[in-house]
């Protein structure tokens, strides 16, 4: 059993936007001085299991939504848990709580999943970020962050993909929808289940699915790209959700040259150590979103990979 935290810090205010999505803004005890993390970054929070003490405590990383700039509460995006892998799921407790109750929040931040950390600040290449649900949570920081830096800045070299089974899921529309008016940001949205959303009259599929074959020569028109132009001259990915977007996002990318960022990965499909990486994802597990240990699955992919950066030489 988890030994019991020591809370230190309160929740300032929630927003449920449905049944299952959350917004959290907890404010820590001891205000860090800031900035104390880079866009990108997440950091631990916890709770006591009151009604069944025996469980102990849980912990969890959770990106951070909010701008290192922002003063007040730190702003977290969190989904309720339908199917818990743990007999003690930490959103199973957050979702009792309310304003003014008390909980754990680690004040230090974590995480290479940056900007800064993958490809540099100055480099100039649009950045499309993928996101799955909640996943856009890091993403809305490094966008918040810039606007915070500069509320006319010009974002026309973001791009963010956001996928969800509902338009309700998707999280921070009005907002981003700011950012497209206000700052150039190209923004769309994606939601999987539309017969069941008759009034939605955006992009349907999984978010991975915009780089499905004739897809991806439409996403690169809408990104001002022309034909064949999306590719890693020009373009970085980064991802946030789970295997199957990553796996989903990458594998088609791999015709036109795009090298993820996971070493194992590169080295069964034989790219060769002086070409960069140009896919980023965020995952806690250490095993890649590809079985390479599995020829039948590794072969074509590797000579799809080999073809997609014979053609960027």
């Amino acid at each position: 059993m988890a030994k019991a935290l020591e809370y230190n810090a309160t929740l300032a205010e929630r927003i449920d936007l449905t049944d299952a999505l959350t917004i959290f803004r907890i404010k820590p005890d001891q205000d860090p001085v800031r900035p104390w993390f880079v866009p990108g970054q997440y950091c631990v929070i916890g709770a006591n299991n009151a009604e069944k003490p025996e469980l102990g405590s849980v912990r969890r990383s959770m990106s951070i939504a909010s701008a290192p700039e922002d003063e007040g509460p730190i702003e977290f995006y969190i989904r309720w848990v339908a199917k818990p892998e743990s007999e003690n799921p930490l959103t199973h407790l957050l979702w009792k709580i309310k304003a003014g109750d008390r909980l754990y929040m680690r004040p230090v931040a974590a995480g290479v999943f940056t900007v800064k950390d993958t490809i540099g600040l100055d480099d100039p290449r649009l950045r499309v970020m993928v996101a799955a649900g909640t996943g856009s949570a890091p993403f809305l920081s490094m966008l918040r962050s810039e606007i915070r830096k500069n509320p006319n800045v010009d974002l026309s070299k973001w791009v963010l993909l956001h996928g969800a089974s509902y338009p309700d899921d998707l999280g921070y529309r009005d907002e981003l929808a700011q950012m497209v008016e206000r700052n150039k940001l190209k923004y769309w949205g994606t939601v999987s289940r539309p017969k069941e959303a008759p009034h939605w009259k955006g992009d349907t599929g999984r978010v991975e699915s915009f780089f499905d074959g004739g897809r991806l020569d439409d996403l690169e028109k809408r990104c001002g790209l022309g034909g064949g132009d999306f590719n890693p001259k020009n373009v970085v990915i980064y991802i946030c959700g789970l295997t199957g977007t990553i796996t989903g996002t990458i594998t088609p990318l791999f015709d036109r040259g795009f090298v993820p960022d996971f070493k194992r990965i590169r080295e069964a499909l034989g790219v060769p150590a002086d070409i960069k990486d140009s896919v980023f994802y965020e995952q806690y597990d250490t095993e890649p979103v590809i079985n390479v240990k599995d020829p039948a699955v590794v072969e074509p992919l590797k000579a799809r990979m080999q073809a997609g950066l014979a053609k960027l030489s």
